[in-house]
């Protein structure tokens, strides 16, 4: 099964274009399966797989503590693993065909209110060293709806200032146009035309944000400089960079953005990871309306 599960992963790098994260968590749990039926059942090859040794495998897994969450990525796994070697006639049927994914509490994204991100961006201070850096970087997370990873490979040839736009390599290797907005703008051009040159050593790339040696930030460093400036804005909630991607998403939506356009701006393939925005909405107009409705 190991040759199997190598060229299945090369199919997915060169003709699906799918992250490096994503063929190796795909990787793993297809080599701890295969490890597993070479342990229990003294099996090697994928032909001799079968659905009640896939359904055991997973009972183990979820014996062992394994949360549903984990448990579905292994299932998604084995089924577009025996999916492709269906395709390819290397099996005559496939195990996983009636294997269902297993159901997933849905946890609503904890976002903060506009007042809150107000909060946080003015208590940065813009004369402290990197200061600029850190109000740039805060304010393009919550501008645009930035992934972490997105920030950290934002590079100054895809930022067009005149346009109020940035070009993104998101998730897949897709990339997307996003707007910047006028606070943004002017929190980038500040950063850009003063702090960033001299962060330029003889190494550095066009990342646009850097370290002090250089160097692209580390998504570490990024949680880092938002935990630190939250602190310092008073603000107890549990603030981390992806809380600025939802209250993007959110603050949009009770706005009156459509949501197929937030869809695109998040870079989301699917349209239902979207919609749990209009849960967060729901759940906001409803204690509106317990707080202010005579007969709530």
């Amino acid at each position: 099964m190991e040759d199997a599960i190598e060229s299945f992963i090369r199919y997915l790098a060169v003709e699906r274009g799918l992250s490096d994260n994503y063929q190796l968590s795909t990787q793993r749990s297809l080599t701890d399966f295969d490890g597993w039926c070479a342990r229990q059942r003294k099996i090697t090859e994928a032909r001799d797989v079968t659905l009640p040794m896939i359904s055991e495998y997973l009972a183990e897994k979820k014996r062992t503590g394994l949360s549903a969450a984990s448990i579905k990525l292994i299932v998604v796994a084995l089924k577009i693993f025996f999916r492709f070697l269906t395709g390819k006639g290397e099996i005559e049927r496939d195990p996983t065909e009636v294997l269902s994914l297993p159901r997933i509490e849905r946890y609503l994204p904890e976002t903060l209110n506009e007042l809150q991100v107000e909060q946080l961006i003015d208590a940065i201070n813009t004369r402290a060293p990197l200061g600029l850096r850190d109000r740039a970087m805060i304010e393009l997370l919550y501008a645009s709806g930035l992934r972490i990873s997105e920030l950290v490979t934002a590079r100054l040839e895809n930022f067009h200032p005149e346009e109020g736009t940035i070009r993104i390599l998101g998730k897949g290797n897709k990339t997307r146009i996003v707007p910047v907005g006028r606070k943004a703008c002017e929190a980038l051009a500040c950063y850009l035309s003063t702090e960033r040159s001299k962060l330029v050593k003889r190494r550095t790339g066009s990342e646009i944000f850097l370290s002090e040696r250089g160097t692209k930030l580390t998504t570490a460093r990024i949680w880092q400089i938002v935990k630190k400036n939250a602190r310092l804005a008073g603000l107890e909630k549990n603030i981390y960079p992806h809380l600025l991607r939802h209250s993007f998403a959110t603050h949009l939506l009770s706005n009156g953005a459509d949501l197929r356009i937030i869809q695109e701006m998040l870079g989301h393939a699917d349209i239902s990871t979207t919609q749990v925005y209009t849960h967060v909405d729901q759940q906001r107009l409803k204690a509106v309306h317990r707080q202010f409705h005579p007969r709530a």
